[in-house]
């Protein structure tokens, strides 16, 4: 078995992918993330990141507006105020990309001028053409996420006659986008968009023919760590999710993900060693 490689260029460095998975561990600067572990200051944020460091991300993703299913909005602001201090501390210490999780142009901006490299966008479907000149002038990477509606609707959107194709279809217009302004295809990675605007059924089926979404030809990113999905399948809550993320993930990334985003690092790592190197094993 053998996953398609790519070379995603983040700035001027290059983050290869294909043999090894990549871990993009979660950094949420805010009290109300739907798994707990919400960090409530710059101190708090960088500590717990530099030991998802330790315990072996490749990138780490700060966030500071929660996107759980019926999650408000947080003010320009405020986003501000939680991720700029913690981006701009981290970039001077880390040697691994640092990438920002935000649908705000203005969040973005501040955060690669802090030296951020990677702009990861939920709304990257229905992101505006300015959003993607930005990134295109920063000569930034980009993860176009699918989601219909936002946090606090998009359950009520998740209606589909095929959910694989519907979302590979709309992946690709977002990846024209990117192209359109001048993205350079290899900073473009797509994410399915697990949790948002799916139902149970539909983000197994989505796992499940992740590799549906090589016709983008654009590296994959999975993001099901310690999802309501699993809770629904295991009858458990936040940090009890872990072995059905372990499990998620390794569905993932045999059917060919390249970066699993996740909040137990260091498990994780453990469980994508063997994956790997059954992925890769030769006869």
């Amino acid at each position: 078995m053998s996953r398609i490689r790519y070379d995603l260029c983040a700035r001027d460095a290059v983050l290869p992918l294909g043999e090894v998975t990549k871990i993009m561990g979660i950094v949420n600067c805010t009290p109300d993330s739907f798994s707990g572990d919400g960090k409530m200051n710059t101190a708090a944020c960088l500590r717990y990141a530099r030991k998802l460091v330790r315990d072996g991300a490749d990138i780490i993703d700060i966030g500071g507006e929660s996107t759980r299913p019926g999650a408000k909005s947080v003010s320009l602001k405020e986003e501000i105020r939680r991720v700029i201090p913690v981006i701009a501390a981290l970039v001077r210490t880390l040697k691994i990309p640092v990438s920002v999780d935000t649908s705000k142009l203005e969040v973005a901006r501040r955060a690669l001028d802090a030296g951020a490299s990677i702009v990861n966008n939920i709304r990257g479907t229905s992101a505006s053409l300015a959003f993607f000149k930005m990134v295109r002038d920063y000569k930034a990477a980009i993860v176009i996420m699918h989601m219909r509606g936002v946090p606090a609707t998009m359950q009520s959107k998740a209606r589909y006659k095929n959910v694989v194709s519907e979302v590979v279809e709309e992946l690709q217009i977002s990846v024209e986008k990117c192209l359109g302004v001048g993205i350079k295809k290899d900073r473009i990675i797509v994410d399915p968009g697990i949790g948002f605007a799916k139902t149970t059924e539909q983000n197994l089926i989505l796992i499940g023919h992740l590799n549906r979404l090589n016709i983008l030809r654009c590296p994959i990113l999975l993001g099901t760590s310690r999802k309501s999905f699993i809770g629904a399948l295991l009858g458990k809550d936040g940090a009890g999710r872990l072995m059905g993320t372990a499990a998620s993930v390794t569905a993932g990334v045999m059917r060919g993900a390249h970066i699993v985003r996740v909040h137990d690092v260091k498990a994780i790592k453990e469980t994508l060693k063997v994956t790997d190197a059954v992925l890769n094993a030769h006869s």
